[in-house]
């Protein structure tokens, strides 16, 4: 759920990869409950499976030929992707599953039969990629992770992907933890986590006494932000909690320093005009704002009145201009003398995109 429009980019691809695999060093061991199966990501993934590279070179081949054969007619329809990003992702799917990168240059060597080390079966190869063109099913549900910041971020199927401009909410909370240091050094709460990206991010900033509270409805999201705060390193520091936005946070009533979120904010009727990729992928739950698209934003501003704790502060995204202007009258005429410098902030495209302010 990003951009002003009903019309959405490829969510959160990055252009910049290779310098950020494999920021930990192994997988770690979580327990999660039984009911929710996690996928882990290509990447992680012990190299079980080899093919020979002439195979490998005839399903690159077969790949790319899928992926130029579809042109623009993607973007044409949906503002989807075109043959040149989903070539880009085809690499990239390629780094993830195979043992040596350098292998790659060597797919137009005839009649190779030396066997490549692979993290994924052939057969889960051409499937995947499959589910790729003509499912338009999302390449980071394809590889099971997304880059966000400095991040490798685990998502699956049900998990919000995190897209590149919410990375700005963590760059505004530490403005905010450079002015008053207090603020390090408190409990934070990331509503509606998802995959536990905006956690993760502000955890890493906060101090030695810092904590931060991540709270999603969907034990999926749950689940997926566990292993991301676990895989990092950070499960002393960032508490997840299943619930509905405020519900799981009664016993920090008033002390909170902090409260950001990117909730759904994309008006009910629009989202059927979504790109595939997000419409028919991504959980509704995670995109329907309601007829507006303001519901759970103003259910969070009126939670944020009573939740921080005085001179705390709050970031939470929107769907762009019209939203950010509504939502600052709101608290200026519903809660006067509760917030404080309120700002509407733009994102790196120049879009209006998230409101800032403090509790009094």
């Amino acid at each position: 759920m990003k951009l002003s429009s009903s019309l959405f980019s490829v969510p959160g691809i990055r252009t910049l990869r290779a310098n950020l695999r494999r920021p930990i060093s192994s997988s770690p061991k979580i327990s999660q409950p039984s009911a929710i199966k996690l996928k882990t990501p290509i990447f992680l993934r012990p190299l079980q499976f080899s093919a020979s590279l002439s195979d490998l070179k005839k399903w690159h081949k077969w790949a790319k030929g899928m992926a130029l054969s579809v042109g623009s007619s993607f973007v044409d329809l949906d503002n989807g992707p075109d043959s040149t990003l989903l070539c880009r992702e085809l690499n990239w799917f390629m780094e993830d599953s195979i043992e040596d990168h350098s292998l790659i240059s060597q797919l137009g060597v005839q009649n190779n039969l030396d066997n490549v080390r692979l993290r994924a079966s052939l057969d889960e190869l051409y499937t995947l990629w499959k589910q790729r063109i003509e499912e338009r099913r999302p390449f980071q549900y394809i590889v099971g992770c997304e880059h966000w910041r400095d991040l490798v971020l685990s998502v699956q199927e049900g998990v919000l992907i995190p897209r590149p401009e919410t990375e700005f909410i963590v760059d505004l909370v530490e403005d905010a933890l450079s002015s008053n240091g207090e603020l390090a050094e408190g409990l934070w709460a990331d509503l509606g986590t998802g995959s536990g990206a905006i956690a993760i991010g502000i955890g890493r900033i906060l101090g030695a006494s810092g904590r931060v509270i991540a709270t999603d409805l969907s034990p999926v999201a749950v689940a997926v932000a566990s292993f991301n705060v676990q895989r990092y390193g950070l499960q002393g520091m960032i508490e997840v909690r299943e619930g509905s936005w405020f519900e799981p946070l009664k016993d920090v009533e008033g002390k909170l320093a902090g409260i950001v979120s990117n909730p759904p904010y994309i008006p009910s009727d629009d989202i059927s005009g979504l790109q595939a990729e997000v419409g028919r992928h991504e959980p509704r739950l995670a995109l329907d704002g309601g007829i507006s698209g303001m519901n759970d934003l103003l259910h969070i501003i009126n939670g944020a009145a009573s939740k921080l704790k005085p001179r705390g502060f709050f970031a939470f995204e929107t769907n762009g201009q019209t939203q950010c202007k509504f939502l600052k009258d709101y608290m200026e005429s519903s809660y006067p003398g509760i917030f404080c410098n309120l700002n509407v902030v733009s994102d790196f495209a120049g879009v209006e995109r998230f409101v800032t302010g403090f509790h009094q």
